[in-house]
């Protein structure tokens, strides 16, 4: 399925909370359940479809959109065997997973460029620092910073419209850690959604808009976006979202590993658990590539599948949202025992 196929699904279907891939015939009611982040879902959705052909309708893939925070939920009671996140499991989630007996299997799969985006004719904030998207962003914001101008001196008398991930989403969680410096602190005053298309949609009708997801979704809407170079601070050079900057570490802060997180039990005790992940492990690269994502380095899907055959559970994070993880690092991380 192309992604402009999936990323209309999601449009269609999020409000409903949950997506299945596209029709297939099921001979059985074996089913993987897979919840969370809107951001993974164009990676996991296609990778269901893969398998479920694969499977010739023997199993059936459900993936559902209630964002990282509201996949972990669903996931730390038990009611999913996969979780689809953008970051890394928070503090709170494995106290509420530990809490229910849930063990889980962090499985990295790609690597994301959160995008900031802004309308073809804005023509003013091609380039922005951390610095100024803060001062757009943080609490202290909110009704106060309303004018480009109130930003920077160089921006325009112009009404400022913002648009971005809503609270339950680990898009949202890492902006804000990358951005504002804490997670999930932001001004409230902007149009929040999961749904990552809203925030296509109000962006590109609106000449003083601007908003942030993830790089698949600029990449199928660049024909009526535009993304913002990021400048660490004044002194360094404005650096473009792509899958090069994301692979030679450039593009920072806003780049991200993204994960699936697997429940141990039931990838021991579900047959099509482990066959789905095992399938997913030896896809994901070509599959994350395709749909607009950065895929891992081959060994780093290798580590991936020796610590799922080893049923490794645990994170290699601290149980909060680390902003500026390369490529590298987290194979270091992933490696440590």
């Amino acid at each position: 399925m192309k992604l402009r196929n999936t990323l209309s699904l999601v449009a269609t279907l999020a409000v409903a909370g949950v997506v299945t891939t596209p029709a297939v015939t099921f001979a059985a009611e074996k089913i993987v359940k897979i919840d969370g982040s809107s951001t993974v879902y164009p990676v996991t959705e296609a990778v269901a479809e893969e398998f479920q052909t694969a499977q010739r309708g023997k199993v059936k893939v459900t993936v559902g959109i209630s964002g990282t925070g509201g996949g972990f939920k669903k996931f730390c009671r038990g009611e999913t065997d996969i979780s689809n996140a953008s970051r890394p499991i928070l503090e709170k989630e494995m106290k509420l997973c530990a809490e229910n007996g849930i063990q889980y299997i962090e499985l990295p799969v790609a690597f994301d460029a959160l995008t900031v985006v802004i309308h073809p004719k804005n023509t003013w904030a091609e380039e922005m620092t951390v610095a100024e998207l803060k001062k757009m962003w943080a609490p202290e914001a909110q009704g106060v910073i309303t004018n480009w101008k109130q930003v920077s001196p160089r921006f325009p008398d112009r009404p400022l419209k913002l648009a971005g991930a809503g609270s339950d989403s680990g898009t949202f969680d890492y902006f804000t850690e990358a951005i504002v410096g804490k997670a999930k602190s932001s001004r409230g005053d902007y149009l929040a959604s999961e749904d990552d298309n809203v925030v296509v949609q109000f962006v590109s009708s609106d000449e003083n808009a601007l908003g942030y997801f993830g790089l698949a979704y600029y990449l199928e809407n660049q024909d009526k976006l535009k993304a913002v170079k990021i400048k660490k601070d004044e002194n360094s050079p404005a650096v473009a979202p792509s899958v090069e900057t994301v692979n030679n570490g450039t593009y920072q802060p806003l780049s991200r590993p993204i994960f699936i997180y697997v429940n141990a039990k039931a990838a021991k005790e579900k047959p099509e658990v482990r066959e789905f992940v095992a399938f997913y492990l030896k896809h994901a690269g070509k599959l994350a590539k395709e749909v607009g994502y950065v895929n891992l380095p081959d060994r780093a899907y290798e580590l991936a599948m020796k610590n799922f055959q080893a049923m490794k559970t645990g994170t290699a994070f601290g149980g909060h949202a680390e902003v500026g993880v390369s490529v590298e690092e987290l194979l270091a991380r992933e490696t440590k025992e």
